[in-house]
């Protein structure tokens, strides 16, 4: 790659960081270990269903989040609108999303249309001390599967964006149309719950060679990664002769939670959040004097567009999975998206 250039070499790394990111707290309790109660029955149970939440309360809760949402996003005087939005509203991985949106539009972050949800609650035992529930609904035209979580009240955990041709597949659902949540640790799927994050991380910065290869299915959120790191990592690293940039980038499950659903099959529909982390840093003299671009979609968060030493650039990643039972094993395709940089740092 020498017979580039350095400079064209920079324009070329610019323009793959950008890219890289712009696809690619507050915290709940982990959700129990015990699955929903109650299977299909032939017939419908005569009174109404004992469960943590109800499909009513859940409608409510997703209608008070959307108003709730949509005035601390529109434009106003009121000082904190930030600060009330990440303590009142969003948890998990939409904490570090929602605050990066406040802050890369100089806190007046986009509002979103919303349509009517589709329900996807779970049945849990009324002593449930961590419920939640699903809702897919278009925001601004486009289907999004949420998901809620409560402590000590309810916040938006996560959002993802379908991807074009998929679907949310058909849930189990028993007689009172309530849905069963998955253990952490299921083992009747081919990835359990709890190794989802883990799993989707390892294939991200490995691609088809390394060791979970086969578990996910090839895309742009999973191999097409790995590659992008992989040719963005050599391209840096032979820039000029006497070796230019070290690059890596690092995907993470952290502590974000998990939430998972049985589908009608036997296997799950699995939401699930990762942070990668992409570091760029100069090892000569000459790098450091050429600098490292800033991306333009990371400007907000440092107010300079080169940095002389060292760039590191974080993002937030949200997911839905859809993953076979383990009877019919196969790979198990992304189906839903949503993501943005949160942080970035340099030098």
């Amino acid at each position: 790659m020498r017979a580039y250039g350095r400079r064209k070499v920079l324009a070329l790394a610019a323009g793959v960081l950008a890219a890289a990111t712009a696809c690619t707290g507050n915290s709940p309790a982990e959700p129990s270990k015990a699955a929903a109660t109650s299977s299909a029955s032939a017939s419908p149970s005569p009174s109404a269903p004992v469960t943590a939440v109800t499909q009513a309360e859940a409608a409510e809760e997703f209608f008070k989040f959307t108003a709730t949402d949509d005035a601390l996003r529109a434009p106003s005087e009121l000082q904190g609108r930030l600060d009330l939005e990440l303590k009142d509203v969003v948890t998990g991985g939409q904490a570090p999303l929602t605050a990066a949106a406040f802050l890369s539009h100089d806190f007046a972050p986009p509002r979103y249309k919303w349509g009517t949800p589709k329900l996807l609650v779970p049945r849990f035992a009324p002593e449930e001390r961590a419920p939640w529930f699903s809702a897919l609904a278009t925001r601004d035209g486009s289907p999004t599967l949420l998901t809620f979580a409560k402590t000590d009240r309810w916040r938006l955990s996560s959002a993802a964006e379908l991807l074009p041709g998929q679907g949310v597949p058909e849930i189990q659902l028993d007689a009172d149309g309530y849905a069963t949540a998955l253990a952490p640790d299921d083992k009747t799927v081919t990835i359990s719950p709890q190794f989802m994050g883990p799993v989707h991380a390892s294939v991200a910065e490995t691609g088809s060679a390394g060791p979970t290869a086969g578990l996910l299915a090839p895309g742009p959120y999973t191999t097409e990664v790995a590659a992008q790191i992989a040719h963005l990592r050599d391209v840096l690293k032979n820039s000029n002769e006497q070796g230019g940039y070290s690059y890596d980038s690092i995907f993470s499950a952290d502590n974000f939670p998990v939430y998972a659903l049985r589908t009608k099959n036997g296997g799950a529909l699995i939401q699930y959040s990762l942070s990668r982390t992409s570091t760029t840093t100069a090892v000569t003299k000459a790098a450091e004097g050429d600098g490292i671009p800033v991306p333009e979609l990371a400007q907000w968060a440092l107010g300079e567009s080169k940095m002389r030493k060292t760039l590191r650039l974080v993002e937030t990643h949200q997911y839905a999975t859809v993953v076979p039972p383990l009877k019919a094993p196969a790979a198990a395709p992304v189906i839903a998206h949503d993501g943005a940089l949160t942080r970035a740092s340099g030098q």
